[in-house]
């Protein structure tokens, strides 16, 4: 199967560069990789052309669910992978993803657990991350839901829910994607054989901006009215209570060392990274 990947990107210079290593370490290569520059001000494109192997495009319309479409429609392999800027995939993720949809036929869609880097004692946030992701694929159910971060999907399942697709500020597009799959007869499921690890620059968002963006995801599934909605507010619940600690965490954690730092949690940071469910359209 030719797997084609899609990264929408938006001032992710820092990151870019380590994810594109990240592919070209690969023990099978993707067929294709698309980067989709959604109106970058920095060196982000430069970063993508720095690569050989790299189709870069670009969309004027601002907003990833518009720079996802741009990239989605101008792949051409069976298998569409979608990932992030700072998504660090595993080195089999490539033929992990080519396994998946060769052994199940009546595979849709699949996502698959992360891992976290940036941050002391990720191990921690690792286990737990994978825990809840293990209950709400199983409370979930067939409205499993998908992370742009880690997932792929078939070609041809992408051309017959596109016209569906929502495209609006406020709700995750990668959400939306699966519960359109779903409700369109798609199978979409929960696999730990695809594993990515990302930044968890996320939470150096200010406490009312982690709480927003950690409430878009049951809120997305409200939007659909779906029910199933009722099993993410424990979990977002119990995400936001952890803020204060992995900001700590985050905060602390000196890159140099890849250990905790005193020195390094009272450093000042740059601005955190712009939440990507929110665009103008």
């Amino acid at each position: 199967m030719k797997i084609s990947i899609v990264i929408p990107v938006y001032n992710e210079a820092e990151h870019l560069g380590a994810c594109l290593q990240a592919i070209a370490a690969q023990t099978v290569q993707p067929f294709e990789v698309i980067v989709v520059d959604n109106n970058s001000t920095d060196s982000t494109a430069a970063v993508a052309e720095g690569f050989p192997f790299v189709r870069l495009l670009r969309q004027c319309r601002q907003g990833v669910v518009y720079a996802r479409d741009c990239g989605f429609d101008a792949a051409t392999g069976d298998i569409i992978g979608r990932l992030d800027a700072d998504s660090l995939i595993a080195p089999d993720w490539v033929a992990s993803v080519q396994q998946l949809f060769a052994e199940d036929d009546s595979l849709s869609a699949v996502t698959g657990k992360v891992r976290y880097y940036g941050m002391s004692a990720s191990w921690l946030l690792d286990a737990i991350d994978l825990r809840l992701r293990r209950r709400l694929a199983r409370l979930l159910d067939r409205e499993v839901a998908a992370q742009g971060a880690n997932m792929a999907l078939r070609h041809s399942s992408w051309q017959a829910v596109r016209p569906q697709l929502c495209r609006r500020g406020g709700m995750h597009e990668d959400h939306d994607l699966a519960i359109h799959l779903t409700e369109t007869g798609h199978r979409v499921t929960f696999d730990e054989r695809l594993e990515a690890a990302i930044d968890c620059r996320r939470i150096e968002a200010s406490w009312p901006e982690f709480c927003h963006y950690a409430w878009l995801s049951p809120k997305t599934y409200a939007l659909h009215e779906l029910r199933s909605r009722r099993h993410m507010y424990p979990v977002v619940v119990f995400v936001i209570a952890c803020y204060p600690l992995l900001r700590f965490l985050h905060r602390g954690y000196d890159s140099r060392t890849a250990r905790f730092s005193w020195r390094q949690l009272l450093t000042p940071i740059e601005s955190p990274r712009v939440n990507p469910a929110t665009f103008v359209d």
